[in-house]
């Protein structure tokens, strides 16, 4: 009489998909949640965090959600630096791997981001590497405020009235940032570190 398959099977060692499942039902039996490595990194990143001055964040849901927060920039020098600006940053599962998603709130008249919010910096595109980090975008951030970029604009209406005549361009932004202002067609309200885009 022949033996039972099942007896000649040699016993398999567990896989290791089991030992995550595992831990995921321990994480969640505990009220924990297992964290993405793009979260690990993310979280790495603003931990280690130095802003830079009139720089700070802000976690409107709640500091456990922290793939999800925003910036605000108030520059000290420079033709914005009587502007407050909001900006939100999404984080990727796939952080560092992918860039932060990174939107302009507050509408404002630069050579660099657009009526939307799009922002035009080059880390964010086609310069990103996993080297770069949170702290590298807010940098970034903080210099187009210092320096504009009109050689690459997504506002170029903005860019020519730059390269065109410097100092109207700056009498301009500084309307626009404290009291408002119409330029060239377009309203900009007071920049006051508020979400602007739907005024």
């Amino acid at each position: 009489m022949k033996r039972p398959l099942t007896h000649s099977t040699p016993h398999h060692p567990p896989i290791r998909t089991q030992d995550k499942q595992k831990a995921d039902a321990e994480a969640a039996a505990s009220g924990t949640k297992t964290q993405s490595p793009g979260a690990l990194r993310a979280q790495k990143d603003l931990g280690e965090l130095d802003l830079p001055k009139g720089g700070k964040i802000r976690f409107p849901d709640g500091e456990e959600k922290f793939m999800n927060f925003e910036f605000v920039l108030k520059p000290d020098e420079g033709m914005y630096k009587d502007g407050t600006f909001l900006f939100t940053f999404s984080i990727p599962d796939t952080y560092p791997h992918d860039p932060p998603k990174v939107k302009c709130l507050t509408k404002l008249y630069h050579p660099n981001i657009d009526l939307d919010g799009n922002i035009c910096l080059n880390i964010l595109r086609e310069e990103w590497s996993p080297v770069l980090s949170i702290s590298s975008v807010i940098y970034g951030l903080h210099f187009l405020f210092l320096a504009p970029n009109t050689e690459d604009p997504l506002n170029k209406d903005a860019a020519a009235a730059l390269e065109k005549n410097p100092t109207s361009f700056a009498s301009n932004v500084k309307a626009s940032l404290t009291r408002g202002a119409s330029i060239q067609g377009t309203y900009f309200p007071p920049a006051k570190g508020t979400d602007t885009q739907t005024v």
